[in-house]
């Protein structure tokens, strides 16, 4: 008999060999038919795989994320099998699944796939899928292995194969086909019910300019084919939120070949917009006890070799800049923390001078692939809304909390109100990735995981998905479509104190290294403002809109009122301006909802009698008639309803 855990702490025992369905169906039939994927003391494992030991056990349904990528996974199969069946001599390489749905990555032996075969791809996938062939794992000697994929000239399975130790390679077999796979299927491809072609794109292997392209087929799939015809209405949506058209549209920045890709140019509605985040989070921050500070776009090599950050990125960061002085160079800021330690360093600190914060929105530079760069979310220049703080080991516990209510504080205000908190850890497999010592890293793992249990946050920890100096929480939210994106990050850093001397004198009058904490409630403001223009759609909360009304006078009569409403308005800090545009106030209408205008403020003959402006809200209800002074009291009421106070 084996002892079977369940994640409440149930313990139940059952006879050797058997697999996570027959645990399932122990419970419940409803549960078994629902299992799709299981994992098995932390290793992802398929519902039929024997189990011989005893152990911690998991059950995944479609319900959950771990479920979903089991299914997409073997969709992948599926898809790569009809492949293979469509395009004869094709060359498979790799199937992930991905955040939503599955790419497999083929080498054509001629011409190309485009958005006209998707149709016939899908049918033959479907036809496979309805064939419910059970998924097998089963186990293939190195040399076998290597044997099958050379006789068919896959030279890309071949460098897999060789890459991997005898006895841990497994291959995956379903009806005649048969794929290089470490596991993690559902039980048969019946399962599968609608499957969607999305696009296809270019891809090198192994992400290597320097080898072959190969064409990548994105896809998704689901257990029903409602739940593919909801996926694609939101698809649709989100192109119509999508940042980059929004951007345009509203006027609030534009990209120039001749500056450079990846090099974003604010307009001057973009700059206010930016301007006002800003300010919103040095007032913040101010009552926070931070103090702002400056650094240069560009830093001597040496402090990026000191910090670390060259040996990890600089070969695929901006190179050196080389000046007139010979063996001198510089290099475009990748970070600000380099920065703000030599900062720190300016002059000594007593343990009663710390917490020190140091504040700044700094604008960094790394060179993205151009393949990778997209609207805003992917640039190569963008500003951080970086901050340190330099603390002693009993303070850290309180900053970090502080951190956390600050950056609760902005979501909250933008209106990202869903969202988890991951912490990022060390890999254990992989320590050669991290630098700093093992108590220490054990010491910061441990502040942030206490911090997010007292706040009260609903978390969950990511093994390797630390920096590497230090591990981090992330706010891993969701917007309006139901996508996840992290915003926001926090980090403790006990490396970055050790590599640049950083110390402070304590009460027993000797030297001591303080702790660094960084953070970044908004992460980058260019991708930031990208995620808050699809989560709104463009309808920005008030107080941060670019304008917050539309003056449209209904006649050239009325324009010099319509002059006098503008000017009260702006003495009461409401943006807003005048339509004195030659047109019919339908069309002025129809573009002030076009480009998103909260308020549109119609002003006839009748309104300057009555020294009133009649009130039209954005999509269309009708406020009425009223004074100036009463649509102040609603912009400032409604504005104090959504920006919390900190």
């Amino acid at each position: 008999m084996i002892k079977i855990t369940l994640p409440d702490g149930t313990l139940k025992e059952f006879t050797k060999g058997s697999t996570p369905m027959d645990v399932a169906m122990s419970i419940s039939e409803g549960l078994a038919r629902n299992v799709i994927s299981a994992k098995f003391n932390d290793t992802t494992v398929e519902s039929t795989t024997p189990l011989y030991e005893d152990g911690s056990l998991v059950l995944h349904t479609w319900k959950n994320d771990e479920g979903k990528q089991a299914f997409w996974h073997s969709t992948s199969h599926i898809v790569a099998q009809a492949l293979e069946e469509l395009y004869p001599g094709v060359k498979l390489t790799i199937g992930p699944s991905i955040e939503n749905g599955f790419y497999y990555d083929v080498d054509l032996p001629e011409g190309s796939i485009s958005d006209k075969d998707f149709a016939v791809i899908e049918k033959k996938a479907l036809e496979i899928a309805r064939g419910k062939h059970d998924f097998k794992m089963r186990s293939v000697s190195k040399a076998d292995a290597l044997a099958k994929y050379k006789s068919e000239g896959n030279e890309y399975k071949v460098e897999l194969i060789e890459n991997l130790e005898d006895g841990t390679i497994t291959f995956c077999d379903h009806d005649s086909f048969t794929d290089l796979c470490r596991g993690g299927h559902i039980p048969n491809t019946g399962i599968v019910k609608a499957i969607k072609i999305l696009n296809v794109a270019g891809a090198y292997w192994r992400g290597d300019e320097n080898k072959p392209q190969l064409t990548r087929v994105y896809g998704i799939s689901f257990p029903k084919q409602k739940e593919l015809t909801e996926y694609l209405e939101l698809l649709e949506e989100a192109k119509k939120r999508d940042h980059r058209k929004l951007g345009k549209e509203l006027e609030l920045f534009t990209f120039s070949q001749k500056v450079g890709q990846g090099l974003p140019l604010w307009l001057p509605k973009g700059a206010a917009l930016r301007e006002r985040l800003e300010q919103f989070l040095k007032k913040a921050q101010k009552k926070a006890g931070y103090e702002m500070v400056v650094s240069p776009h560009i830093g001597q090599k040496e402090l990026y070799v000191t910090s670390g950050h060259y040996a990890k990125y600089g070969a695929d960061s901006f190179q050196p800049i080389s000046t007139p002085k010979d063996g001198e160079e510089f290099l475009l800021k990748p970070m600000n923390c380099p920065h703000h330690c030599e900062i720190y360093k300016h002059k000594p600190f007593s343990y009663k001078d710390l917490p020190v914060r140091y504040a700044e929105f700094g604008t960094v530079y790394r060179y993205e692939q151009s393949g990778e760069l997209h609207g805003l979310t992917r640039v190569r220049g963008f500003t951080q809304d970086d901050a340190h703080i330099f603390c002693t080991p009993d303070q850290i516990d309180q900053e970090f909390k502080d951190v956390i209510d600050l950056t609760l504080y902005v979501l909250g205000s933008l209106g990202f109100e869903n969202f988890t908190a991951q912490v990022s850890v060390r890999d254990p497999e992989n320590p050669d990735k991290y630098i700093g010592t093992v108590e220490n890293w054990d010491k910061a793992e441990n502040a942030i995981i206490n911090a997010a249990k007292e706040k009260g946050l609903d978390y969950v920890i990511e093994e390797g998905e630390a920096a590497f100096y230090g591990p981090k929480l992330d706010f891993m939210v969701k917007d309006a479509l139901g996508r996840r994106w992290q915003l926001g990050t926090i980090q403790v850093d006990y490396t970055l104190p050790e590599r640049f001397d950083l110390t402070y004198k304590g009460a027993d009058n000797e030297s001591h290294r303080p702790i660094m904490i960084h953070r970044a409630p908004f992460g980058s403001m260019e991708r930031f403002i990208a995620l808050l223009l699809e989560h709104t759609g463009g309808n920005f909360p008030l107080w941060l809109i670019p304008e917050q009304a539309i003056i449209l006078p209904v006649s050239e009569k009325t324009e010099k009122y319509a002059e006098k409403v503008l000017k009260s308005l702006e003495n009461n800090e409401i943006r807003a301006h005048v339509d004195s545009r030659n047109e019919t106030v339908g069309k002025k209408i129809r573009e002030a909802e076009m480009n998103k205008h909260p308020f549109m403020l119609i002003v006839g003959e009748n309104d300057e009698m009555a020294n009133t402006i009649s009130v039209r809200r954005h999509g269309g209800e009708d406020l009425g008639a009223i004074t100036v002074k009463d649509f102040t009291k609603l912009v400032e009421s409604e504005i104090n309803s959504t920006l919390k106070s900190f």
